[in-house]
């Protein structure tokens, strides 16, 4: 079995970029970020998917997306947001440790203005 890569995220300082934890979860840049800012909330605790997360744990990942809020406007001044979770592998799911995605979103990007909807309305992804 692989190790999972997000179970000791929030003391693997050296693979990921840490920003903001609390005690059930931490906020980290992506590595390879296609959009600056972008960054995951990784609860502490694996949980396969966001739908295993106890009460307590979103919470915990709503008030630490306040707080991510606020440090990628400072830093990034973004001109939107695409917040999510993907679960399973049909809905894009690579890594099965649950992860909040936080995507800011600008007007100058090539894509502005069309949301995670865009695929779907465009038939893209049903071909």
């Amino acid at each position: 079995m692989t190790k999972c890569p997000y179970c000791d995220i929030s003391n693997n300082g050296d693979k990921h970029e840490i920003i903001i934890k609390n005690d059930s979860c931490t906020y980290s840049l992506l590595e390879n970020q296609e959009i600056r800012g972008a960054g995951i909330i990784v609860p502490h605790i694996h949980r396969e998917s966001v739908f295993d997360l106890s009460e307590e744990e979103w919470n915990a990942t709503y008030h630490l997306l306040i707080k991510v809020k606020q440090y990628v406007d400072q830093n990034y001044s973004p001109d939107g947001y695409n917040i999510g979770w993907n679960c399973g592998d049909v809905g894009g799911q690579h890594i099965f440790h649950a992860h909040l995605h936080v995507i800011p979103r600008y007007s100058n990007e090539k894509m502005a203005g069309k949301g995670i909807r865009y695929l779907f309305k465009n038939n893209q992804i049903i071909d």
